[in-house]
């Protein structure tokens, strides 16, 4: 009976620590679903670099950089004329010719015009240059001085230029292109006193002012230096494009006497030359060499490098070495001089002249420059 006992009690035992058994194997092996590592970090879900970082459309650089690279090595001149046009055969035209072989031998320079019909554009003209964004502006003309003022005034930093002009030569930003153009009005007043045979010349002048004189002064200078006893009729034309204005001042000063007539009157001076051509007297012109208008009948020119000057301060701009202030051109430095056709002039002539130039140049004459030492000057 003891036997039985203990067998029934051992075989209870044995399937009580089997059941035990059974029970805690589940819950103790189970870390897959109480630590689920997959899930919780899911690293290329979370850092997902590509999607937040995103550089090609958060730069764009070649959308940003694009517009401005083509116009960036542009050197931009603007030229405004006076009412004479560009095509007055005189210092616009010159100026502009200037510009345009400036353009032809460097294409980093773009040059353009802006014509002016009457006083009211010259603002205008500038204001557009100004809007534009020209690097440079180049006025033609001391009748442009007070627009130039007022521009560069409200514009500090804007450059300009301007010829035959220096009252703005105390603004920094205004080069004030000065000729000595005394000097080479003297030069053909030298010729015409030689060559007359009437002893009476004619002179035409496109206004009168500070400027302006002094082509009459250095004229009547020079033609009474050569003939004491010549007579010089003078006329004020009070226009720089009055064609037929000027043919027939010429015309009245050659049923005067005149067989010689000088002008420094822009498109004005046009109607000079014709009427000289006409009635078979020498003419003689400015600015530029004008022979090519009447070959027979231009005897010379007093010639005024603006071409030069305009070429000059526009390369100043490119290399930044521009400064405002007063630029002076005269016979010592090439600025001004007797036209290179002289053809029609007399070998003593052309030898009287160039001894005149030299003692200019060494500082052993100078040419007068107001009217107080040229009582012969009589315009008003």
């Amino acid at each position: 009976m003891k036997k039985i006992l203990a067998l029934t009690l051992s075989i209870c035992l044995v399937l009580g620590l089997a059941a035990c058994g059974g029970g805690s194997t589940p819950t103790t092996t189970a870390a897959p679903e109480t630590t689920k590592a997959p899930e919780t970090t899911k690293a290329p879900e979370t850092t997902k670099a590509p999607e937040t970082t995103k550089a090609p459309e958060t730069t764009k650089a070649p959308e940003t950089t694009v517009a401005p690279a083509p116009t960036s090595d542009k050197i931009k001149i603007g030229m405004v004329t006076d009412v004479g046009g560009v095509n007055d055969k005189s210092f616009n035209q010159t100026s502009w010719e200037g510009l345009q072989a400036l353009q032809a031998e460097d294409p980093t320079f773009e040059v353009k015009y802006l014509e002016s019909k009457t006083d009211a554009d010259y603002q205008t003209n500038i204001n557009t240059f100004i809007d534009d964004g020209y690097d440079l502006i180049i006025c033609v003309g001391y009748m442009l001085a007070d627009a130039t003022k007022e521009a560069a005034t409200a514009n500090p930093d804007q450059k300009f230029a301007i010829i035959d002009d220096a009252t703005c030569a105390d603004l920094p930003n205004v080069a004030c292109l000065m000729f000595a153009q005394e000097e080479a009005s003297y030069l053909v007043g030298l010729v015409a006193g030689s060559v007359t045979k009437s002893k009476t010349v004619g002179y035409v002048q496109g206004m009168v002012s500070d400027t302006m004189n002094l082509f009459g002064i250095g004229y009547i200078t020079g033609v009474l230096e050569a003939c004491p006893d010549a007579k010089v009729l003078q006329y004020n034309a009070n226009a720089f494009g009055d064609i037929p204005g000027g043919q027939t001042a010429a015309k009245d000063m050659i049923t005067k006497g005149a067989d010689v007539i000088y002008h420094a009157a822009g498109g004005t001076g046009i109607g000079v030359i014709n009427a000289c051509a006409e009635e078979g007297i020498w003419a003689i012109g400015v600015d530029t060499d004008q022979a090519s208008l009447s070959p027979e009948h231009v005897i010379t020119s007093a010639m005024k490098r603006v071409d030069v000057a305009a070429q000059d301060i526009s390369k100043a701009v490119k290399a930044g070495t521009y400064k405002g202030g007063e630029y002076k051109y005269d016979l010592s430095n090439g600025g001004v001089d007797l036209a290179p056709t002289r053809t029609h002039i007399p070998e003593d002539v052309l030898k009287l002249v160039e001894e005149k130039k030299a003692d200019i140049i060494a500082g052993k004459y100078k040419v007068p420059t107001t009217v107080a030492d040229c009582p012969a000057f009589e315009l008003k």
